[in-house]
């Protein structure tokens, strides 16, 4: 079955899913991406990957107006012409054509979403728990696309497959600083004493959607939380627990950085039990229910 696409306003085949050569996101990268999960076919935190959208074309590219964008229905539509109820939904937007007047205050972007299968992690990594290393490149407060989700994202990318050949899950970044910042493809989070801790957004750091979820759900735990204090090298191997976070992955146990295990070298119980109240979370909202 071919798979069905969302562009510019249009369902259509995903061969006839074409985008010009002189749109800028092929030319120059300008465009942002999000990528959300869908369950019981619907998208989990919709409204909220799609402000922080909106707050980054903002900056980045052009003010865009949430009626621009697809609505909850057409989401739902997407998925069920591709036969997904558990999906990976992934809608970028792009600066348009370049040869649009430079002078023209509101251009028109490109918008496109696609869905496909989810692709989990597998359950042995929950279980187990995953290696990460030390990204070796500095992540630098002044990037003006730092705390975007920008299509040029090729540098995560390469960052990510030197982890994955040194047999990593993830690499974590940290500022000139020497501060913790965020992985390549997920926020991180530290426990000390039974105290949370993630690197503030100021850092710069993804506005990630699970990190605010999971920041939510310590509110209903009554997990003491720390979201504001930068995080060292030393408080990162020094952890009793540390744990990854992005939308695909939810709550993702790390069990070592680099060759140095965090404690015992095993999942924490706080990242299990944040585990669990994310996926009762994602149920529920996909589901419609009361939670």
């Amino acid at each position: 079955m071919s798979r069905v696409v969302y562009l510019n306003g249009d369902f259509v085949p995903e061969p006839q899913a074409v985008v010009g050569v002189y749109d800028a996101a092929f030319l120059h990268g300008a465009g942002l991406f999000e990528t959300m999960r869908a369950e019981q076919g619907r998208v989990f935190r919709l409204e909220a990957h799609l402000s922080r959208l909106m707050t980054s074309a903002s900056e980045l590219l052009a003010p865009l107006e949430r009626s621009a964008l697809p609505s909850p229905a057409a989401f739902e539509s997407l998925l069920e012409r591709n036969g997904l109820r558990e999906a990976r939904v992934r809608l970028t937007v792009t600066a348009g054509s370049m040869l649009q007047p430079a002078t023209d205050a509101a251009p028109t972007l490109t918008v496109c979403v696609t869905a496909s299968d989810l692709g989990p992690y597998a359950p042995q990594a929950y279980r187990d728990g995953v290696p990460v290393m030390i990204a070796r490149r500095k992540q630098a407060p002044d990037d003006p696309l730092a705390g975007h989700k920008s299509t040029c994202y090729l540098p995560r990318l390469l960052t990510l497959r030197m982890a994955h050949a040194a047999r990593c899950s993830e690499a974590l970044f940290f500022t000139s600083g020497n501060e913790l910042a965020e992985g390549a493809i997920s926020n991180v989070f530290i426990v000390r004493h039974s105290r949370l801790r993630t690197p503030p957004l100021g850092t710069p750091v993804l506005p990630g959607i699970a990190r605010a979820v999971v920041i939510e759900l310590t509110e209903r735990l009554d997990i003491d939380m720390d979201d504001r204090t930068p995080i060292t090298i030393d408080d990162l191997l020094d952890a009793d627990e540390v744990f990854l976070t992005n939308t695909i992955m939810q709550v993702m146990p790390v069990v070592r950085v680099e060759k140095r295990d965090i404690a015992d070298g095993k999942p924490g119980p706080i990242a299990g039990k944040l585990l669990d109240a994310y996926r009762d979370r994602v149920r529920i909202e996909c589901g419609q229910g009361e939670g």
